[in-house]
């Protein structure tokens, strides 16, 4: 079944794992980055990056050898990106660098005040002069857990009511006035960086930030990018959470934005499945119902999702995807609050991206608009200033995590009775954003995030191209102008099915192939969500293609693909899987009356994972956090089909 198509796809691309130019000619694959943080972010340097500056983001992206700002060894990039954003956080940005050094001014302060405030940063710097003890102040300071998971209250009322939403004049460290002089100069020193280090056509630097909203414990992170030049950036403010602190008013600022610079904004939430259900609920935060007008200004501002990174994997869960074999992947139990923090963790719908295409299906039936049409990414979410999400070249979340035996944080405020508590090995190494674009700038991969023509992956280059259409065959897979074919005829991941032809079913091209300095493909899924006669929401998981001569059983599933990797070694072999998985795909349940949604997962054969390689090193057993083993994946941008 899958030999053919192999030797197509071979004829095709002759070589595509280490070109894809004979593919399309009007887009090419992009490798990036949209979330990455440097010492300008408070958290990434209360964790040790004290020095890792934009600058050095960047440089380490293109491919540059730079110092790590805790190890202090040199570091590198084995593949060099296409695209980053430095995404510091909006709230306090580069106010902690020149502010534990003395190195600022607050003349708006009294004598009192600038005593008090001398006083605490010689008593914060103590406390944090080795960045390990840095981490864990920082996060004894995060916000106490106003409501659990599942809780329909607002979250950000809630924690304003619980007086648990205070910043840094809170404390008396630095008052309004110098912080935010403070952030606008380091904001022009960043927006300097960008304009700098970008080389159209070669390497873009998107100009972004972050929002972020952790009110009550619940994650409503977004990360901002924009096609705007950092020329024109640096004299804008980054709107931040202190200063919108809900999604619609963070819109609204957007919306200005857009209207004063003429550029374009996206929003992209992240980490849903640490949301405790608020990121995909099926209402508004306040509690009030969802309207058309809401729907449709969350879908202009937010047509993205990051599916997965080092705070890991938002697809799916195991509690809500109980038939999924795959669901198990890079969890990441805890909340982003005071210890315990994985206390009263449990997953909702609203957590994450399987159940929100579905429930965005039944909405739509509601509202005439879904407010969760989104195509999929993935980032880093490093606060190392390294964008790096390979397994063997992982520098960690915070700085502290580059040194194997910083990892596990014994910390007495954490679970006790053996359980886990939030260290380095429960974190993903993970992940990337993937997009078909024209060109490598700015404004080309703006408008291929709007259109949705992107996809994630856990970290491994796997190169994936898809169409959905109504009357592909496995000819197609042969022919020179296989994109121009599946442009004219179909439309590509992101895209939208118009009503079916009669008797005719949805039909899915789909190539995808290994990176070429990554391991050989265990399998390619589509996974299907729909509405039945009930309007009930419903899912399947088709295996579509995959390597060997395994068969289907009688319930569709595989037998597993084996494994080449070595837990004492680190090391896998490439002797099982597939470097190339093509075919041509028809539902064969398909209802033309019902609503659909389809994305694609493809998974890797088996690898070891960051942990195990540090056991190795370490001479432990396989730390408990996370298994010797892995498959990493991609997710497409789904594809979907109304009546």
């Amino acid at each position: 079944m899958m030999k053919s198509g192999f030797i197509a796809l071979t004829a095709i691309i002759g070589g595509l794992v280490f070109s894809t130019a004979a593919v399309s000619e009007e887009k090419r694959l992009l490798w990036g980055d949209t979330h990455l943080h440097s010492s300008y972010s408070p958290d990434a340097f209360m964790a040790g990056n004290r020095d890792a500056d934009p600058d050095v983001a960047y440089r380490f992206a293109k491919g540059e050898p730079v110092v790590h700002p805790y190890a202090r060894n040199r570091v590198q990039i084995n593949e060099p990106l296409d695209f980053l954003a430095v995404a510091d956080h909006a709230e306090y940005l580069g106010v902690l660098p020149p502010v534990m050094s003395g190195n600022f001014e607050q003349p708006e302060a009294g004598l009192f005040e600038k005593l008090k405030s001398w006083v605490l940063i010689k008593a914060l710097n103590w406390s944090i002069e080795d960045p390990a003890d840095g981490t864990k102040n920082f996060t004894l300071r995060l916000p106490e857990p106003t409501i659990q998971s599942g809780d329909s209250r607002d979250p950000i009322q809630a924690a304003i009511d619980a007086g648990t939403d205070g910043g840094l004049e809170s404390f008396g460290l630095i008052n309004e006035e110098a912080a935010d002089r403070i952030s606008a100069n380091q904001w022009s020193r960043s927006m300097q960086a960008a304009q700098h280090h970008n080389q159209p056509g070669v390497f873009t630097t998107l100009v972004g930030w972050e929002w972020s909203q952790t009110a009550s414990g619940a994650n409503l992170h977004r990360v901002i990018v924009s096609d705007i030049a950092p020329s024109a950036a640096k004299d804008i403010d980054p709107v931040g959470a202190d200063d919108a602190p809900y999604p619609e008013q963070l819109w609204d600022s957007l919306d200005t934005l857009a209207s004063k610079t003429g550029a374009r904004f996206i929003a992209i939430p992240h980490n849903s499945n640490l949301s405790k259900g608020y990121m995909f609920a099926g209402r508004q935060l306040n509690g009030e119902p969802m309207t058309p007008a809401y729907a449709s200004k969350r879908m202009q501002w937010e047509p993205l999702v990051e599916v997965t990174q080092i705070k890991g994997d938002s697809e799916t869960h195991p509690d809500l995807a109980p038939e999924d074999e795959f669901a198990n992947f890079e969890r990441f139990d805890f909340y982003l609050q005071k210890f315990p923090q994985a206390q009263g963790y449990k997953i909702q719908r609203g957590d994450t991206i399987r159940t929100a295409l579905q429930d965005g299906l039944a909405l739509e039936q509601q509202l005439g608009l879904n407010p969760f049409q989104f195509g999929l990414i993935g980032s880093t979410d490093a606060h190392t200033s390294m964008a790096s999400a390979e397994e063997p070249n992982f520098w960690g979340k915070v700085a502290t995590d580059s040194i194997p035996q910083n990892k596990r944080r014994d910390d007495p405020d954490g679970y006790a009775d053996g359980k886990q508590s939030l260290n380095g090995w429960n974190m993903a190494a993970a992940g990337l954003a993937a997009v078909w674009s024209e060109r490598n700038d700015r404004q080309s991969i703006i408008a291929a995030m709007q259109r949705r023509e992107t996809y994630a992956t856990t970290g491994p280059r796997i190169w994936l191209r898809a169409f959905a259409g109504w009357d592909f065959t496995e000819d197609d897979l042969a022919r020179d102008d296989f994109a121009a074919r599946g442009y004219g005829s179909g439309v590509p991941m992101g895209g939208e099915l118009a009503k079916a032809p009669e008797g005719a079913a949805p039909r899915f091209m789909i190539m995808a192939a290994k990176g070429a300095n990554d391991h050989n493909l265990d399998r390619i899924q589509v996974v299907k969500s729909w509405l039945d006669n009930e309007d009930q929401a419903r899912e399947k998981i088709f295996n579509v293609a995959w390597s060997g001569d395994r068969s289907l059983d009688t319930e569709g599933k595989l037998t597993a693909v084996g494994s080449s990797a070595n837990t004492r070694t680190g090391k896998t072999n490439n002797d099982i899987g597939a470097e190339q998985l093509v075919t041509v795909w028809q539902d064969p349940e398909f209802d033309a009356d019902s609503a659909a949604v389809y994305y694609l997962r493809v998974l890797q054969i088996p690898t070891v994972r960051h942990s195990q390689m540090d056991a190795i090193a370490l001479g432990v057993e396989t730390p408990y956090e996370g298994p010797a083993t892995i498959q990493e994946r991609a997710y497409s941008s789904p594809f979907w089909y109304r009546p």
